[in-house]
Parts: C-alpha cells; sequence; structure tokens
C-alpha cells in the first residue's frame, strides 16, 4: 500500500512541524502535521484572532464546504460575515484535531517508521492536551501570540477548557459550549458500545483493514447510530419522527418500519464515508481520558486559580449527554477563584447538538459576549 492510499486523496491546508510533540502517554511523534482553515484577516497588531475547537465529528471546514465529503461547513450558523463569531470582524482559526482524518496526523497517516503504511491502530493514544498542545504549534507559527478567544462545543469545548488552563495567558476569552470538565461514566458507557461495534466488525481486521482494501462500515455505522441518539432529545425526535411508519402498507417485514430507523441507518451510512474507524477510536478515548479536575488535585477551581481568562459557559436545558448541571460545576468553580465568568443556559428542546443548529438566545449570548470582550480588549 503505497502512502497516497494511507491519506486522504484531498490535499488539505496543512503544516508540519518538524520537533513533533510530546505526548501525555510517555510516547513523541518525530514530527507533526497540523490541517487548518482561516478566515477573515489578522490585523496588524495580531490582536483579534479566535480559535474555533471541533466536536467529535467535525473537522477544520468551519464556515465553508467541505471539500472531500461536499458538505457545508458544520458551524456555518455562527462562523462568518455579520454572524455571531464575526469574520469581518475576527480572524478565525479551526484545525483538524491530533489524530483526526480531514489532514491532521492520526491513525490514517504514513507511519514514522514505514512511510507506506498508514499508522492505524498503532497510533499512539492522544488526550484533549495533546490536541491543544497541537494547535499552540499552529497558532504560533501564524505568529500570534496571544488568542482573543477560543470557542468550542462539545468535545471542542474541553479543548477550550484545556487551552484556558494549559495556556492561561495566551487565552483573553473562552467559551466552553455545551461542555463539561469531564466525560461521565455514561457518556464513556455510549462510546465504548461504538468501538466494541467497530471492534466486531468482520472487516475491522484488528485495525489493519486497510491493509485488506475494506473498512469496517457497518460498526462504524452503527457506533455513529449509537453516538447520534445522544446528541437530540426525545422530544426532538418524537416531533420529527415520532412513531411514524416509513411505509405503512409493509407490515409483514422485518425491514424498516419506523421512519426514525431510516433516518439512523442514513446517519450511519453517511458517516462511514467522511470518517475513519481508527481516528473514531483514538479521538473518542481522548474525550473518555478527559477530566480537568484529576490534573489538579481532584479541585476544579484549581485548575483556574489566577486565571485573568473571561469565560462564558452555555448549556441547552434539553441537553442530557453534557448536562447543565456540568457547566454550573465550572461556574463554580471559577467564581471560587474570583473569576471573570458569565454563564447561559439556553432554553431548546434540541438536545446536545442545540448548538450547531439555528438558536437565536445562543447566537445573541455569543455575539454579545465576544463584542464585549472585543471593547474590553480596545478591538476595532
Amino acid at each position: 500500500m503505497d502512502q497516497s492510499t494511507a491519506q486522504s486523496e484531498t490535499q488539505h491546508q496543512s503544516v508540519t512541524f518538524s520537533q513533533g510533540l510530546a505526548l501525555d502517554c510517555g510516547r513523541h511523534l518525530r514530527e507533526v502535521t497540523v490541517a487548518y482553515r482561516t478566515y477573515g484577516t489578522l490585523n496588524a497588531a495580531k490582536s483579534n484572532a479566535i480559535l474555533v475547537c471541533h466536536p467529535l465529528t467535525c473537522d477544520q471546514y468551519v464556515a465553508e464546504t467541505n471539500p472531500e465529503t461536499g458538505r457545508p461547513g458544520w458551524w456555518e450558523r455562527a462562523v462568518g460575515p455579520g454572524k455571531p463569531v464575526d469574520t469581518d470582524k475576527y480572524f478565525v482559526i479551526c484545525a483538524n484535531v491530533l489524530g483526526g482524518c480531514m489532514g491532521s496526523t492520526g491513525p490514517r497517516s504514513p507511519h514514522e517508521d514505514d512511510p507506506l503504511r498508514p499508522w492505524g491502530t498503532d497510533f499512539p493514544p492522544v488526550t484533549i492536551h495533546d490536541m491543544v498542545r497541537a494547535q499552540k504549534l499552529l497558532v504560533e507559527h501564524l505568529g500570534i501570540a496571544r488568542l482573543f478567544a477560543v470557542v468550542g462545543g462539545s468535545m471542542g469545548g474541553m479543548q477550550t477548557l484545556s487551552w484556558a488552563t494549559q495556556f492561561p495567558a495566551m487565552v483573553f476569552a473562552a467559551v466552553p459550549v455545551a461542555a463539561a470538565y469531564y466525560h461521565s461514566a455514561q457518556n464513556i458507557a455510549f462510546h465504548e458500545i461504538g468501538r466494541q461495534a467497530i471492534a466486531a466488525d468482520p472487516f475491522f481486521y484488528g485495525g489493519r483493514y486497510w491493509a485488506e482494501g475494506v473498512t469496517p462500515e457497518r460498526g462504524l455505522a452503527v457506533a455513529r447510530m449509537t453516538a447520534h441518539i445522544t446528541y437530540v432529545s426525545e422530544v426532538a425526535l418524537t416531533r420529527k419522527f415520532g412513531r411514524k411508519l416509513q411505509d405503512a402498507a409493509e407490515l409483514s417485514s422485518l425491514g424498516d418500519r419506523f421512519e426514525v430507523e431510516s433516518y439512523l441507518q442514513y446517519q450511519g451510512s453517511s458517516f462511514v464515508r467522511r470518517f475513519d474507524a481508527n481516528s473514531y477510536l483514538t479521538i473518542t478515548r481522548a474525550m473518555d481520558l478527559f477530566d480537568l479536575a484529576a490534573d489538579y488535585g481532584g479541585v476544579l477551581a484549581n485548575a483556574f486559580k489566577g486565571t485573568k481568562t473571561r469565560f462564558l459557559l452555555v448549556s441547552f436545558s434539553s441537553d442530557w449527554l453534557f448536562p447543565t448541571a456540568q457547566s454550573r460545576a465550572i461556574a463554580r468553580a471559577l467564581n471560587h477563584v474570583a473569576a471573570n465568568v458569565s454563564f447561559v443556559e439556553v432554553q431548546s428542546d434540541k438536545g446536545h447538538d442545540a448548538f450547531l443548529l439555528e438558536e437565536p438566545d445562543f447566537h445573541r449570548s455569543l455575539g454579545g459576549f465576544l463584542a464585549g470582550c472585543a471593547e474590553h480588549a480596545g478591538l476595532k
């Protein structure tokens, strides 16, 4: 298998760092590539940069059509000219995470000991902190000493918290959205079901499916279907599908009967065309390992001691994957160290995915917070 088939066929904008990266697991990547996109214009003072951190199954194409999948930018509702993250005003950066499959170093990249084959399951385990350290290399490469803001939802919110605690002097404002400071046992359990589905696929071949010229499509699709259920609320599913049958005349078949079944199968089948199974295993494990309080003696407030960063925490009332109580716990920890923090619970019945959807109250809160921070920072 040659190097070209070990990677995505699309040539993503990227930068490679020859110094590599030390990982929390004790391994050292000899070199690391970070794929990224930017939007807007960096001002002369290089003080208007916003880093957007993407969720689990998204990528660097936050505000434009993905050239590989043809899908629209995953956060075009929030990022763009005149939008809450206004690219007429801010210089927006979004990078594919370490371990991803859209151009950044990950399981699908050429193995450092044998460039003619991908890393596959030999790729070392990474953490959310590792992802952020890779992003820091990119930010510094762009000549930016301090980010005006770091913004992210879900896993992106975890990265935002990591930025604010690992490199607080580099972050003027932080907006963790629909996020938590640790991954709960229930969340880990859902991820494990997905990982087991992938491992049980007959075409997984112990993670060496690339050598067989196949993909564990069924297992990866089931993993996506399972995860997608956690992203939506019962109310949202009922409103969209209820118990509607796809074909009321076909009641004797054991095939698809309910519209919600067809919807989930579509989610699964479309996912396998754009995501790598080994990357899914790597990134879900990184989320599971995240526990910010554990890094600071079990006391979350210790993570934020002395911080000058301004925070906006956002949760959604129907989000049961990262419920409001978890955002409140972060707010309490920030209050304990007298940090500058605002907290908003947006009333929505759309579940965890609400931050990706049309939610005017959320967009007003985000845009207003950034505008207020820009005024305080003297941005024009």
